[in-house]
């Protein structure tokens, strides 16, 4: 965005913006910072902004996504005359939040502002201080004081933000590859960079989008940013277990004519609505909870969760804060009930009685994952998602899929992530005019998404994807072929990559990757080398770590590096080259056990990805 501001833009720079927010927040019924295109009209209104229906088609055509972003919602904002205020519109908010504006990104315009909200910030840091506190490096930046600045201080260095990563899903940053101050406790912007990168380049690897995110904006403590990392970052860890291989007792939540499939194919959020409405049942309560917003206000429903989840030997927990007429005080009352099984986390008595969507269902995620409940679903055939299918979703969701990807062959069938996809590997090849989209009635409307599935197809074949006895009705039945496609979608995301960094703009071949490797490696000494991407030797991760070490010289440590003689000391090679390859700026989607089992499409990602990185840097010099 360049050139002066709009007088709307400077009415929302000086004194509007939060209204705007919050108008847009009742609307961002999930919590992620997004709305969708059929709520658009809705949220302008509660702005003051009356959008004619046909105006609004043009403006929702020009979005691909069923999505926007807030920025996107003031640039449309910007777009419209403004004729009431927020006030004149928007329901009474029961508690105002309390909204801090703060300048522009490195990466952003000068003028534009951003705002975040305050009870959010204060939920972080006290998630951040009850999870990393046994964390012997962190002694003396924790515990994080949760008045003015003091959270972005702290995430300065990037090693927080590492360990958080960690604590959301084990094992995925090496902690021997982070740089640590010194006894002084002094380290240098260079090594504080090293950590950002790697930090970033693992957050993407766990699903994180982290577009318009740099290192330099963690370093500044840029706040709305910050947040938004680590939302994303700790609710990737909050939903990570809310699954039937983690909770076989899930089954109980479908009805007589669902599927296993169909459980899979749910949010997070929908199977924890569904969650707290099967435990209100079990105790009596009639209340049904469609939101976490304002259907939780009043405190009714915690008040009786906490009854159905209390373990025997903790409890018993009454309802006596019921009693209480004063919805802040009844709030705090069930607050204080949660504190006794361990569980208070995240909501405070005001986040309650807002309706914080956000927060309260970071609070009812971690409620179940310390007490799910869930009775015994008995024998059945747990559909596990493999590894491959694992990191070819995060590869997706990094890419920004709305919405977010859950199970590949059901959040497939409509072909309509598969196009989107397509559009953000190579941008502007999609004719949106000819796509279907939601919703979809329910005559017809199976062939609407085969049609989707059929285009998508098409796509793939100007695209030379090797697309054999495959079909639209394949993808839409939920066929196992999908992964196929995804796995070509992001082999040509990754080598057009790599092709951008080159004078001819061609497409490298696996056996140049291997070439330009071993020139690499020979080039520097070293006495590694490998002949394809299947060569057994990658196994013990020495080819990928030298590879590192040529293109960022001195960056190895290699006292850390094992003799690989166990299958023990492979994986701790291989989960080293990966986090040395993400700290040098590879965004490296593979995992140890693709190196240990040398798997050859994820082993050929690694070298095209450290190749990227090689040729970025000498094109620096």
């Amino acid at each position: 965005m360049s050139g002066s501001p709009t007088p709307l833009m400077r009415d929302i720079s000086n004194m509007s913006l939060a209204e705007f927010q919050e108008a847009f927040n009742e609307f961002d019924v999930k919590g992620e910072g997004r709305i969708t295109t059929s709520s658009l009209g809705d949220a302008l209104a509660a702005c003051g902004a009356r959008v004619p229906g046909f105006k609004l088609r043009d403006i929702c055509d020009s979005y691909h996504d069923d999505s926007i972003s807030f920025d996107e919602f003031l640039k449309v904002l910007s777009q419209v005359k403004v004729k009431t205020t927020f006030k004149d519109n928007i329901r009474a908010i029961d508690a105002k939040k309390q909204v801090n504006i703060t300048g522009g990104s490195a990466k952003s315009s000068d003028w534009v502002t951003h705002s975040y909200a305050e009870e959010e910030k204060l939920a972080f840091v006290d998630w951040i201080n009850f999870r990393l506190a046994k964390d012997t490096d962190l002694m003396k930046l924790l515990p994080i004081k949760d008045d003015g600045n003091a959270l972005f201080d702290a995430l300065k260095d990037g090693i927080i933000m590492n360990k958080l990563v960690n604590d959301s899903v084990h094992d995925t940053v090496d902690e021997r590859a982070l740089n640590m101050p010194d006894a002084n406790g002094k380290l240098s912007i260079f090594k504080m960079r090293e950590n950002q990168t790697l930090a970033l380049n693992s957050c993407v690897a766990i699903g994180c989008n982290v577009v318009n995110i740099g290192g330099e904006d963690l370093i500044k403590g840029t706040p709305h940013l910050c947040l938004g990392l680590l939302w994303q970052v700790i609710r990737i860890g909050l939903m990570a277990k809310i699954t039937l291989k983690d909770c076989p007792g899930l089954r109980a939540l479908l009805d007589e004519f669902e599927s296993l499939e169909q459980l899979l194919a749910m949010s997070p959020d929908e199977i924890l609505l569904r969650w707290v409405n099967y435990q209100l049942n079990k105790v009596g309560c009639k209340r049904v909870v469609k939101n976490f917003g304002s259907d939780i206000k009043d405190s009714e429903v915690y008040a009786h969760l906490l009854v159905a989840i209390c373990p025997e030997d903790q409890g018993p927990i009454g309802l006596d804060p019921l009693n209480a007429q004063d919805l802040t005080k009844r709030a705090e009352l069930v607050l204080q009930n949660a504190d006794k099984i361990g569980v208070r986390s995240f909501v405070r008595a005001k986040d309650i009685v807002s309706g914080n969507q956000k927060l309260n269902l970071a609070f009812v995620a971690n409620l179940f994952n310390i007490y799910p409940a869930m009775d015994d679903a008995g024998d059945f055939e747990i559909i596990e998602e493999t590894r491959e299918e694992k990191t070819m979703r995060n590869w997706m969701n990094s890419l920004g899929s709305t919405p977010r990807v859950k199970y590949m062959y059901e959040d497939l069938k409509d072909g309509l992530n598969l196009i989107q996809l397509f559009d953000k590997i190579n941008p502007g090849c999609v004719d949106w005019k000819i796509v279907n989209n939601p919703p979809f009635k329910q005559v017809g409307g199976t062939m609407k998404k085969i049609e989707n599935c059929n285009y998508a197809l098409q796509l793939g074949h100007k695209h030379k994807f090797v697309l054999v006895g495959i079909d639209g009705k394949d993808i839409n039945d939920g066929n196992k072929l999908i992964l196929a496609i995804v796995w070509q979608m992001m082999r040509y995301y990754t080598l057009k990559i790599l092709s951008s960094l080159t004078e001819e703009g061609k497409i490298a071949k696996d056996n140049e990757i291997v070439a330009w490797c071993n020139g690499k490696l020979s080039g520097a000494g070293k006495q590694s080398k490998f002949s394809s991407f299947k060569d057994q030797s990658i196994a013990n991760s020495l080819p990928i770590i030298d590879l590192i070490d040529a293109i960022s010289p001195g960056c190895i440590n290699y006292d850390l590096v094992t003799k690989a003689s166990t299958e023990e000391e492979k994986f701790l090679n291989a989960r080293y080259a990966v986090t040395m390859a993400r700290k040098i700026g590879a965004r490296i989607f593979a995992l140890p056990e693709d190196i240990t089992e040398v798997n050859p499409k994820m082993v050929m990602t690694i070298f095209a990805c450290l190749m990227s990185v090689g040729f970025a840097k000498e094109q620096m010099k």
